[in-house]
This record gives C-alpha cells, sequence and structure tokens, in this order.
C-alpha cells in the first residue's frame, strides 16, 4: 500500500501526475488522487476522535478543503506535505468533536479502568460475535482511549511518528517544526503514555492486573463495547503495522517496542462507501464551486 510518511515516497510522482491532471479537470485522476489519502486521512481522524463516525465527517471536512484548494498547490513542497499540513490544521483546530469533551487525565483513565469490574467472559450464546473479537475490542477501544489523554498536538505527534511510522523529518514538515522539535515532542508524548501503560496496562507490564478479557464484560455492561455494532474490529483486520513504515529511531527504541507494538497492532481502518460517497462529494462540489471536472 502507498505510504506517504516513508522518508522516501517511492510513488510520489504519482501524487504529481494526478495533481497535475486533476488540475486540468481530470476526475478520474482527483478520484485516484483522494482515494491514496483517504484511507490514512481517516486513520488519523479516528484517533484524534475516537468515534469512527464523527471521524467520517472529519475526514470529509478535509477532503474537501483538499480539493477546493488544490488548484493552489504549485508544487514547492512534496504533495504529502501540503496534504497533510491541510490535515494537521484541521484536527488541530477543529471544534471538540467524538469522544473530546469527555477527556479524561491518565489518572482518571486509569481510575476508571480500574473501576470497572472483573468479570467472567460473556456467555457465547449471548452475544452475536464471536467472543474473541469482543475482547479485541476492549483492548482496542480501552488504548484508544488513553489518546484521548494527550492534549491534540501531543496526540497527532504520537500518532504521525509512532503509529504511522513518520520519521522526524517528515513529522517535522508536517506540522512545520524542526526535526529535533518533532523528535522532542515525540519523546514527551510517549514518556506520558508509556509511563501510564506501565504501571496500568497488563499488556505491556505482566505485573499489572488489568487483562483485557477481565474488563471485556464489564466494558460491554458499561456500555463501552457494543456487541451489536464493533467499531473497531471485524472479522478481516488489516493492521497498521502492515502499512505504515517502519521508521529507526533512538536506541531507546527498544524499550519502547512493547509499548508501540499495541498500537502497531491496531486495526488499520477503511471509511466505509469511499468511492459512493467521494462521487457524490464531487458532483456537490463541481456544481457549488464550479469546478472544471470532466
Amino acid at each position: 500500500m502507498h505510504n506517504p510518511f516513508a522518508e522516501v515516497v517511492a510513488d510520489d510522482a504519482t501524487d504529481t501526475e494526478l495533481v497535475d491532471q486533476a488540475k486540468h479537470g481530470d476526475r478520474s485522476a482527483l478520484e485516484k488522487l483522494v482515494l491514496r489519502h483517504q484511507a490514512w486521512i481517516y486513520n488519523i481522524a479516528v484517533r484524534m476522535v475516537f468515534h469512527p463516525q464523527d471521524a467520517e465527517e472529519v475526514t470529509q471536512e478535509v477532503l474537501v478543503k483538499v480539493i477546493t484548494k488544490l488548484s493552489t498547490f504549485k508544487g514547492q513542497s512534496q504533495f504529502r506535505t501540503w496534504l497533510y499540513r491541510i490535515v494537521n490544521n484541521h484536527v488541530l483546530n477543529m471544534k471538540q468533536r467524538g469522544a473530546e469533551p469527555h477527556r479524561l487525565t491518565l489518572t482518571g483513565y486509569g481510575d476508571a479502568i480500574n473501576a470497572t469490574p472483573d468479570l467472567d467472559l460473556p456467555d457465547p450464546r449471548t452475544v452475536p460475535v464471536e467472543v474473541p473479537l469482543l475482547v479485541e475490542e476492549a483492548k482496542v477501544s480501552c488504548t484508544t482511549g488513553m489518546l484521548l489523554c494527550l492534549d491534540r498536538r501531543q496526540r497527532l505527534i504520537f500518532i504521525l511518528g509512532e503509529i504511522l511510522g513518520a520519521s522526524d523529518t517528515v513529522g517535522g514538515e508536517v506540522l512545520e517544526m524542526s526535526a529535533d522539535n518533532f523528535r522532542q515532542s515525540l519523546s514527551r508524548a510517549r514518556r506520558d503514555l508509556y509511563s501510564f501503560m506501565n504501571s496500568q496496562c497488563g499488556l505491556v507490564n505482566k505485573s499489572n492486573p488489568c487483562r483485557c478479557p477481565k474488563k471485556t464484560r464489564g466494558f460491554i455492561e458499561a456500555g463501552h463495547v457494543d456487541p451489536h455494532r464493533l467499531l473497531f474490529v471485524a472479522t478481516q483486520v488489516e493492521r497498521v503495522k502492515d502499512v505504515a513504515t517502519d521508521v529507526v529511531r533512538e536506541l531507546d527504541d527498544v524499550a519502547h517496542a512493547p509499548y508501540a507494538a499495541v498500537f502497531l497492532d491496531h486495526p488499520f481502518l477503511q471509511p466505509p462507501n469511499q468511492v459512493d460517497w467521494l462521487r457524490a462529494m464531487l458532483q456537490n462540489l463541481k456544481v457549488q464551486a464550479g469546478l472544471n471536472l470532466n
């Protein structure tokens, strides 16, 4: 899969060609360009706001901005830098979305997890999906919720640098900061989140009593996991670690590896009905903004 956050994007010329064709009214080229990046934008958005439905709206808002501003792209930077700066500015400045209004501190989040009782797994005969899927949903929901305890800027830097594999250079370009500042900011986000996980999460520290299977039924009873409407897990799952580029950082990556592995094992989500939504949006924009689309 095309990874826009690789240090060197081998097929970056494809973006350039598609942009040029789209600026000359080629609707098919514009569709291909958007679909190359849509899932990456969506995976940033869902980790910024938690709820996939809200992330769909954020993704659509970003893509409308990208499409209507495409004529202003002059090629003075890589297209991925231009595009993800729009993403960056949007998610940092948008109104509170999804689970953000309920944001907790890491301490408060830990208290909420600890207050959830340890219970036996649900009876397989009482739930509409396989129990292991519910455990996975509980795990991904809980660890995604941890990201909401970081402030927006920390959260975005962590998503780009640790989860999606942006190097310090690429991350710095997107967030319009130096590579050193990006690395230092990522280090602070890691420190805060991983210190919490080390003291709380049994996935990375076996001495912690918290276990996903023990919390699953409690999460269901509290309404955090809905067996009839799984937010993050499907029977066929593509993982972040399978699509994001591994980035060699400092020697302390060895110490961080067990923590990062939790997030790299998250699903790499696909926004639903991508093509149908995109074509309807392009038709609306063509009418509203008079875009020259063939």
